[in-house]
């Protein structure tokens, strides 16, 4: 079909979703279907700087939880199959639910292809693969896509599957992008930094420099960013301690020097990425105290914004500025403040007409004074990587977050707190398979346990022997000891990695 038609077929499609959604709470309802569909759509910039695409696919295993309901059918799609020991290991991880029965409610669809391509475009090359999805549909009026993100190659997936998708329709990509987020912050009153947006070239990049340093003489450091970059990727700190006086001759070729040797032998690379998607200059805003958390919010089928969570995320890699981790709650001093905030673009997203899930970075400084401020600089119309531990979090404990305390409760009355990390790496894990890691678990007692809504819950278990890493939701009753239960599970892995490797006398 042309791509007029193609669009207002997903439309129709998106209308099913707020009838559905209104009766989600019927305990008489018909059964549903709920494809998850993972698929890293990002540009091949993103994709090249990993290893493997398999890994993050299977980061929302965590989904199986879905088959508490008898009512549901679960359709979990990856580029390659999943283990059945890491099926198993998340069946069991359902509560209150005989594993027989959601494991026939189950089913698991490979395209068998570990290319560094988003999974969408490998199921579009196989049609017979996509009327396999379509024909597991029970009732085509209760069926959707929970994707990772929204491009229009899960639209045009969406509508070959005659599914809708619960997550932002591709036409409001552009608020997700650095540019349109900067502006979305500025209509609706949101603080952000100091900074310029729809930046086109490089030369623009050095002039949009050269006016926040006019605007901010005591400026020490700012960043580059280009539209799509993701989980800091994307971003180049400069540091602008060695520049002339703002205003002064030469300023402009010394701004132009500094980012050629302070992005170094990548910056062709960045440059080429720059041209293609554009992006933004701003400050990087610094203070005497400096955290990155971000909330998270659903804007359901009906319109409704529902604030999730806030977490803490914990940033590294070269420049320090991708995710590698979260601890949660967000620190109580913010999470209200910058809940209220993002509150703003959960409203503005639905007015506009946006579902799913969305999450807005912030930094937040403490000032000489003590106080706190917060300033959003990243909207995600997307899965991101708070969304998986908070599920878990989720699902484990039925609880709920209280957006207007900053605090997660059981209902037990129990606060929850969790540790996360999808970078829980070492080159001596190669050394493990997944049956090994399980075996440490039980061994170690470290898995979840249901009766005190605590414990560790591991995913991406499956990139171990490939790259020597997995991921970790450690889920406790205080901040404290979930982060001891996080440093333990480390302090295990390594001591049996080490094991491991250790020589022995040949058997005889």
């Amino acid at each position: 079909m042309d791509e007029p038609e193609l669009l207002d077929r997903f439309e129709e499609l998106q209308r099913r979703l707020a009838p559905f959604w209104s009766s989600a709470d019927d305990p008489a309802r018909p059964p549903n279907t709920i494809f998850v569909i993972p698929s890293i759509s990002y540009p091949s910039s993103v994709l090249s700087q990993l290893e493997s695409l398999q890994q993050y696919e299977e980061r929302f295993l965590i989904l199986f939880m879905l088959l508490r309901n008898p009512r549901t059918r679960l359709v979990y799609v990856t580029s390659e199959q999943v283990l059945p020991n890491v099926v198993d290991y998340y069946l069991n991880l359902l509560p209150g639910v005989i594993a027989s029965h959601a494991r026939r409610r189950l089913f698991l669809v490979s395209a068998l292809d570990g290319t560094l391509r988003p999974l969408t475009e490998k199921l579009l090359e196989r049609p017979r693969l996509v009327a396999r999805l379509k024909s597991l549909v029970i009732d085509p009026a209760r069926a959707y896509i929970i994707p990772f993100n929204t491009t229009p190659l899960e639209r045009e997936l969406a509508v070959k599957m005659d599914v809708p998708i619960l997550g932002a329709d591709p036409r409001f990509g552009h608020l997700g992008t650095k540019s349109g987020c900067r502006r979305m912050f500025a209509e609706e009153g949101v603080s952000h930094p100091a900074g310029f947006e729809d930046l086109a070239t490089m030369a623009d990049v050095v002039s949009a420099i050269s006016k926040l340093r006019a605007e901010k003489p005591d400026l020490v450091e700012l960043l580059v960013k280009t539209n799509e970059g993701v989980s800091g990727w994307g971003n180049a700190p400069i540091v602008l301690t060695e520049l002339p006086v703002p205003g002064e001759p030469g300023e402009t070729e010394a701004i132009e020097l500094a980012l050629k040797e302070q992005i170094g032998e990548k910056y062709s690379e960045f440059e080429a990425q720059f041209l293609k998607e554009g992006g933004i200059v701003e400050e990087m805003v610094s203070g005497e105290v400096v955290r990155s958390p971000s909330a998270q919010m659903l804007i359901d089928p009906l319109g409704v914004v529902q604030m999730l969570s806030t977490h803490d995320q914990l940033l590294g890699g070269p420049a320090g500025q991708v995710y590698q981790g979260c601890q949660f709650p967000a620190d109580r001093a913010y999470a209200v403040t910058i809940t209220e905030e993002a509150a703003k673009i959960g409203r503005r997203l639905a007015k506009e007409g946006a579902v799913g899930r969305a999450a807005i970075d912030f930094v937040c400084i403490r000032t000489a004074a003590g106080e706190w401020e917060a300033y959003a600089i990243e909207l995600n119309l997307r899965q991101g990587g708070t969304t998986h531990p908070f599920l878990t979090l989720q699902f484990l404990t039925d609880g709920r977050y209280v957006p207007d305390q900053g605090i997660f409760v059981a209902p037990n009355g129990r606060r929850k707190y969790f540790v996360a990390s999808d970078h829980v790496e070492s080159g001596k894990y190669r050394g493990f398979t997944p049956d090994d890691l399980f075996d440490i678990v039980v061994r170690h007692r470290l898995h979840f346990d249901h009766a005190a809504q605590a414990g560790v819950v591991f995913h991406m278990v499956s990139a171990l022997p490939e790259v020597g890493r997995t991921g970790l939701t450690a889920v406790a009753d205080s901040a404290e000891e979930a982060q001891w239960m996080y440093d333990a599970v480390i302090r295990v892995l390594n001591a049996e990695a080490e094991d491991a490797f250790e020589e022995r006398p040949p058997f005889g």
